[in-house]
């Protein structure tokens, strides 16, 4: 673990890397006359950058190359490190991932293939590393921590330390990612314990949603060292007061980066990097990935330089990647240039050496898709989504969903019950909710209700039902439900949304019931089309599909819904 990725040097190329770095060779790609950001200082020098194979070799001098390009007008950073994501949430392989964000300076990626990894085990590992050899992006893997999730419900696959270990050594694995089974943690869980043990050397990734005080000081001494689900500037700072890095996240749903912003000083940039955590293809394409987080954090009042530091340096040096984050001599030739520092404007990117373009992609072969076959369940009718009223109550507690949060919140709805059991409330904004086991293990149906939707008619669903990837559906009528839940089973994965018994909007996701076998591009095309779809039914969820799929999720506060029913995030134990 921590190794660099750099390739191996021979006494041949280093000589050459000297002799280039002193002006006495060519070198083989000269970035002429742009203005070089140091993210250290904040100075911006303007001078020529040579590179020789994958590395930088001169700086704040003048050179020659066999490819030149002109930096002139121009500003050279270091290329963008997105800390903690998930390819999975892009909706699209990592080779189509590589392709959508690397033109946005982002050169390396850390991942958690847990989204696969809860649907296919070792199985989506091996497949995230073999496409991780291939990939132009640096992609590096934390191995994932909490497969299942938690005990309180059905996920495809289970790994303990005895299936991690063979992956521990591989030169593009970092260490153990985000442990999210905290009260696992405190409770010193022996299978938590063992992937903890065996991991002390390395990496490991926390996950501690609103966790402070001594129980996040028991959480620590176990070696964690970095959280993104930070969500208030007073949470972070305790945080950091205790030796914990925060990565800012702003992703597709979870939006932390201005409650978070003010941490982010001249003090602490050392200490705090950026990620996405989950972040698909039309956000994307409308509002860019690390770069638009640094625009923002600058139009912010963020001190600029020290928002470039934290997108790289502070990033590489938190997950132990000592080859890169600088743009000086000796370092991983990995840069960005922007046509403008204050909007972060990307206008090429150089990735390992390589001058990033169309014909570069066309170098890196292809990777077998898998998990095809992984959608298990077996179609429904209307009746399945009947949910009987308890003797008595018709008072019920609710999910409550807000825009830009995954979490969830406890409130409580009195509902009319007909013979077709307890009905939704649409004026009051309560519909239902249902998550079905898709793995083909035992055929579960949890059912409540939730609010915050909108809807007014129709269904929406969808096999992305973070961590386990059971079908989750929501919707105004059984029928829609039902209707949306079939398409969704004969796509072998993927999102629906049906209004009046017919299907108005899909995209399959065929590999593993999580990503789509075709380019972003038809990707985002795609959610465009079902987003307007879901403003049909009167949904006013910006980012619908996703909030959907985080509703299954039953390690982040509040009120979540499984396959085993509904759960109680505070209490971590099932509503009674």
């Amino acid at each position: 673990m921590h190794k660099n990725q750099n390739s191996p040097v021979s006494p041949e190329n280093l000589t050459r890397m000297i002799m280039a770095g002193q002006g006495k060779a060519p070198a083989d790609l000269v970035i002429r006359n742009v203005g070089l950001l140091d993210v250290i200082t904040g100075a911006v020098t303007t001078t020529d950058i040579a590179i020789v194979g994958d590395r930088i070799v001169g700086t704040h001098g003048s050179y020659e190359g066999k490819q030149v390009i002109d930096g002139s007008g121009r500003f050279a950073v270091p290329g963008f490190i997105d800390t903690h994501l998930h390819i999975e949430s892009s909706l699209v392989t990592p080779l189509e991932f590589d392709r959508c964000v690397l033109p946005h300076g982002v050169t390396t990626v850390i991942c958690d293939p847990h989204e696969i990894a809860n649907v296919l085990g070792a199985e989506g590992i091996t497949y995230f590393l073999d496409s991780a050899e291939r990939t132009i992006m640096d992609v590096r893997v934390n191995l994932s921590s909490c497969v299942p999730a938690t005990g309180f419900e059905t996920a495809g696959a289970q790994l303990e330390i005895d299936d991690l270990l063979p992956f521990r050594d591989h030169h593009k694995v970092i260490g153990l990612a985000e442990m999210m089974n905290f009260p696992g943690v405190l409770n010193a869980d022996p299978g938590i314990l063992a992937k903890l043990v065996a991991f002390q050397d390395g990496h490991i990734d926390g996950h501690a949603p609103l966790l402070l005080g001594t129980a996040l000081n028991g959480y620590l001494a176990a070696g964690i060292r970095t959280d993104h689900e930070a969500t208030s500037a007073a949470e972070a700072r305790e945080k950091l007061a205790k030796g914990m890095a925060i990565l800012i996240r702003e992703g597709s749903v979870s939006k932390d980066l201005k409650a978070l912003a003010e941490i982010l000083d001249e003090n602490t940039s050392s200490f705090v990097a950026l990620c996405t955590d989950d972040r698909n293809p039309l956000d994307i394409a409308e509002e860019g990935h690390l770069d638009s987080s640094i625009r923002r954090l600058i139009a912010m009042g963020r001190p600029l330089h020290h928002v470039y530091r934290a997108a790289s340096h502070s990033a590489a040096r938190i997950f132990g990647l000592r080859d890169r984050g600088l743009i000086g001599p000796g370092w991983r030739a990995d840069i960005a240039l922007l046509d403008n520092l204050e909007t972060c404007q990307v206008s090429d990117v150089i990735s390992a050496g390589r001058l990033v373009t169309a014909e570069l992609f066309e170098t890196r072969g292809e990777v077998a898709p898998v998990g095809l076959s992984s959608m298990k369940a077996t179609p429904v009718n209307a009746e399945a989504f009947i949910t009987a009223p308890k003797p008595g109550q018709n008072r019920v507690p609710v999910i409550g969903v807000k825009p830009g949060l995954i979490l969830t919140f406890r409130e409580e709805a009195t509902l009319a019950a007909t013979a077709d059991g307890l009905q939704p409330d649409l004026a009051a904004d309560v519909i239902k909710v249902a998550v079905i086991e898709r793995h083909g293990k035992n055929g579960n149906i949890g059912r409540s209700f939730v609010t915050g939707f909108g809807l007014k008619r129709g269904a929406i669903a969808s096999s992305v039902g973070h961590d386990s990837h059971n079908i989750s559906v929501v919707g105004a009528s059984d029928e829609d439900m039902a209707t949306a839940v079939n398409r969704l089973i004969e796509l072998g994965g993927g999102f629906v949304v049906a209004e009046g018994g017919t299907v108005t909007a899909e995209l399959a996701l065929p590999i593993a019931g999580l990503m789509s076998t075709k380019s972003f591009e038809a990707v985002a095309h795609d959610l465009h089309i079902l987003r307007d779809a879901a403003k049909a039914l009167d949904c006013v969820l910006p980012e619908p599909f996703l909030q959907v799929a985080f509703l299954a999720l039953p390690v982040i506060p509040h009120l979540k819904m499984t396959d085993r029913g509904l759960f109680d995030v505070d209490k971590f134990d099932f509503v009674s």
